[in-house]
C-alpha cells in the first residue's frame, strides 16, 4: 500500500483556497489603504470591506447592516452572550439558556457569566445529540435573556432544529443566538425567515484565511460595544479593518454557499461510504444522529483503543483526523460532547473523528478504509482491554 497524504480534519480548519488567496492579494500590497481613510486608497478598501459585508448577509439572508466583522468565531460568541446580558441585567434578566454540549467559546463564557451572577441552564441532548425544543420551552423564564443553541455541532456534526428552537423562543420574547461557525457553508440559512436573532461564523472553516469571522445581529437589538476607541464596525468594535481577511471572507462565503445542494450530494456519498466501512470494524459505533447530520462529518467510538495513539499512527500513514475539537486537543479528558451522549470515558477516549469536504476524493476515501482497520487492529493487540472486551467482562 503507497502512502498518501488525505486531509481529514476540515472541521478543525480548512486550506485558504486559490480563489480566496487570489481576492485578497491586492489588498497586501497594493491596495493596502486604511479603510477609515478619506483619500482614494482607502475609499477603495472601504468599498471592498462594504462589499465583503454584503456577500456574507447574501449567505445568510441577512441584510448588510446586521453584519459586524470580528476575528473569529469565538469573538462573535463571546461578544453576542455577553453583551446581551450585559444590556438585559439592567432589567432584572440574568438567566441564560444553553445545551451542554455547545462549543467551549459559548460554554466558558457562560460559565464566566455564571460567576457575575447569571443562572444557566445547561439542557441535555437525547441519544442522537439534539436538543429538544420542547425542553427549550420548558426552560424559559421571566428572567431569561438569552437562548443560544448551537446550529451544528462540531464533534459529532448533528443539526439541531434551530427554526423550532426560535420560534419558541420568539413566542416568549426571548432573544436567540446561534454558532453556526460549523453550518456556514454546509447548511442553507436564512436568519430572517428561521427566527434567528444573532448568529455567529467563522473564515477558517469555509477556506478563507484563519483571524477573520462575523457576528450577525437583528436589526432592532442593541448590542454594547465589543471594542471601544474608533468608529470601525458602526462604532460598535474599534480597530483597524483587516481589509486581506475581510475580503478573503467575502469570496469564502460567496463560493461556499453559492453550490450547497450539489456539495453535499457529493460530500455526503463520500461519508457515508466512510462510516459504513469503519462501521463494519467490531465494538464501534456512530456518534450523533446518522442523518441530521454535516455533510462531511464521520465520528465514530472504536473500543479498545486510546484516540491520541490512534492519531499519531493514522498521522504516521499522512492522514489527518481528531479525536475532538481543535480547541481542547491537548487535553487528556475525554470529550465534554461524547461524554453528553451517554459513552462512557473508555469509549469516548477511543473517537475518531473524520472531517472531509468538496476537496475529499474517492481514492481518499479507499485510503482511509485501508488504513483505518489496519492501524486498529494494531493498537487492539497491545491493548490489555481489549481481550477482556471481546470476553464480554466489565471494565472498570
Amino acid at each position: 500500500m503507497d502512502k498518501r497524504f488525505v486531509y481529514a480534519d476540515n472541521a478543525a480548519t480548512t486550506q485558504v483556497s486559490e480563489e480566496v488567496l487570489n481576492a485578497m492579494l491586492p489588498y497586501f500590497r497594493e491596495g493596502y489603504g486604511n479603510a477609515s481613510s478619506i483619500y482614494a486608497m482607502g475609499r477603495e478598501a472601504k468599498k471592498a470591506v462594504e462589499l465583503a459585508r454584503e456577500k456574507v448577509a447574501q449567505a445568510i439572508g441577512a441584510d448588510a447592516s446586521e453584519i459586524y466583522f470580528t476575528s473569529c468565531g469565538s469573538e462573535a460568541d463571546n461578544w453576542a452572550v455577553k453583551g446581551i446580558c450585559e444590556r438585559l441585567a439592567k432589567k432584572g434578566k440574568k438567566h441564560i439558556i444553553t445545551s451542554v454540549f455547545e462549543h467551549h467559546a459559548i460554554l466558558h463564557t457562560c460559565q464566566d457569566m455564571e460567576k457575575k451572577g447569571f443562572e444557566v441552564t445547561y439542557l441535555p441532548i437525547d441519544e442522537n445529540g439534539l436538543v429538544s425544543p420542547e425542553d427549550v420551552k420548558n426552560a424559559l423564564r421571566e428572567d431569561t435573556a438569552l437562548v443560544t443553541i448551537m446550529f451544528a455541532n462540531n464533534e459529532i456534526g448533528t443539526i439541531q432544529p434551530i427554526a423550532e428552537i426560535a420560534s419558541v423562543c420568539k413566542e416568549k420574547g426571548v432573544i436567540f443566538h446561534t454558532d453556526a461557525v460549523q453550518a456556514v457553508g454546509n447548511v442553507e440559512i436564512d436568519v430572517h425567515a428561521m427566527g434567528i436573532d444573532m448568529l455567529s461564523l467563522s473564515g477558517h472553516k469555509i477556506h478563507a484565511q484563519k483571524g477573520v469571522g462575523a457576528l450577525y445581529v437583528r436589526k432592532g437589538i442593541a448590542l454594547p460595544n465589543l471594542l471601544h476607541g474608533g468608529a470601525q464596525e458602526r462604532n460598535k468594535r474599534a480597530g483597524t479593518e483587516n481589509v486581506p481577511a475581510i475580503v478573503g471572507l467575502g469570496k469564502a462565503i460567496e463560493i461556499a454557499c453559492g453550490n450547497i445542494p450539489a456539495k453535499r450530494e457529493k460530500v455526503t456519498a463520500m461519508r457515508n461510504r466512510l462510516i459504513d466501512g469503519i462501521l463494519k470494524l467490531s465494538h464501534t459505533r456512530l456518534n450523533g444522529d446518522r442523518d441530521k447530520r454535516l455533510p462531511g462529518n464521520c465520528n465514530i467510538s472504536i473500543e479498545g483503543i486510546e484516540g491520541e495513539s490512534l492519531l499519531l499512527l493514522l498521522d504516521m500513514n499522512g492522514i489527518c483526523a481528531s479525536s475532538g475539537s481543535a480547541c481542547t486537543s491537548g487535553s487528556l479528558d475525554p470529550s465534554h460532547v461524547l461524554l453528553a451522549l451517554g459513552l462512557k470515558h473508555e469509549v469516548a477516549h477511543g473517537s475518531l473523528r473524520l472531517s472531509i469536504d468538496e476537496n475529499t476524493t474517492d481514492e481518499d476515501i479507499d485510503y482511509i478504509l485501508q488504513v483505518v482497520p489496519m492501524v486498529v487492529e494494531r493498537l487492539r493487540a497491545m491493548s490489555p482491554l481489549w481481550e477482556r472486551i471481546v470476553k464480554g467482562q466489565e471494565i472498570r
